[in-house]
């Protein structure tokens, strides 16, 4: 046999064949096309003259060979990671602070259990969360007074650079028994007559708002929550529907305190992206925590899709 093919990404594509169930899923997480990532498992299926997984099983199932590469994946990558962080903390340096600005109320769902790795990867660099929630958390990269940003929109502003963490989808939430829990998918009409709570942001940030109410012009009555587990318990009592990220309110519709239901015909998306000082690009532990925020929430999170810089 010739020199082995097999390769790191490889192993990569595999793994999240794995945890997404299907070569178009699984293509988004690893940022290939559907057509590149069969490709790369044909040409380990002819390498190794046998099929890696059973085409038409639900759910996929893998072959002995494909179990066994899988396994090596398991091993090999986070020791590759481990030694790739070794390494940048060698030539950068172990120390530093990243300070974080945040301007989403859900974000700390993900957040936290991110950092929780981070610390323990990175013990010597300062990482902090900037006090409250931020209507503008750029401003606060620009003035130094944090290091990183979670922001949804990429405003092309000089010295900020970004990296695509990931779109989620937005449903709409009502009580069991409110008359919109009988339609499938919402439109924007459906709000019109409706008490919509939302978080006290500005309608810029409401992607509900922003994306599809206003540019059909449906003004709802308002009312305001700070807490997504408050604006959850407003609805289940009847008193307005909201739109919340889908991982957010499954643990709320599973118990049938409330029903979420897809808004508009071709989904509500929302995005996240981590924004940095350009002059911070290259630092490690920035980087770092930033595929730690990726994989975590992948790996824990429903309803996620890959995201890219447009």
């Amino acid at each position: 046999m010739d020199n082995s093919i097999l390769e790191l990404r490889h192993l990569r594509t595999l793994l999240a064949l794995e945890e997404t169930g299907s070569v178009s899923a699984a293509a988004q997480r690893v940022f290939l096309t559907q057509s590149a990532l069969s490709h790369q498992i044909r040409a380990l299926e002819n390498y190794f003259d046998t099929p890696l997984f059973e085409r038409k099983s639900n759910p996929l199932r893998f072959t002995p060979v494909g179990e066994r590469l899988l396994k090596l994946g398991r091993e090999l990558l986070p020791q590759v990671a481990a030694a790739e962080r070794d390494l940048m903390q060698i030539i950068q340096g172990e120390a530093g602070e990243l300070r974080l600005a945040v301007e989403c109320h859900t974000c700390f769902d993900w957040l936290m259990p991110a950092m929780g790795v981070f610390r323990p990867q990175w013990p010597n660099v300062e990482l902090d969360i900037v006090s409250g929630f931020q209507a503008d958390p750029v401003a606060l990269l620009l003035s130094h007074r944090a290091d990183l940003a979670i922001v949804s929109e990429t405003t092309p502003q000089t010295g900020i650079v970004y990296q695509p963490l990931f779109a989620y989808e937005m449903v709409g939430i009502c009580a069991p028994d409110h008359f919109l829990a009988q339609k499938s998918v919402w439109q924007a009409i459906d709000f019109a007559d409706e008490t919509l709570i939302t978080y006290p942001v500005p309608d810029d940030m409401l992607d509900l708002v922003r994306k599809v109410l206003l540019p059909n012009d449906i003004h709802p009555a308002r009312r305001h929550s700070e807490l997504t587990i408050a604006i959850v318990q407003l609805v289940a009592s009847r008193r307005g529907i909201a739109a919340l990220p889908y991982w957010a309110v499954m643990p709320y519709v599973e118990k049938n305190y409330v029903v979420e239901r897809k808004i508009t015909d071709d989904s509500l998306t929302s995005e996240l992206y981590a924004a940095m000082r350009e002059e911070d690009a290259e630092r490690a532990y920035l980087n770092d925590f930033c595929t730690i925020v990726r994989e975590e929430s992948f790996a824990n999170l429903p309803g996620l899709s890959t995201l890219q810089i447009k």
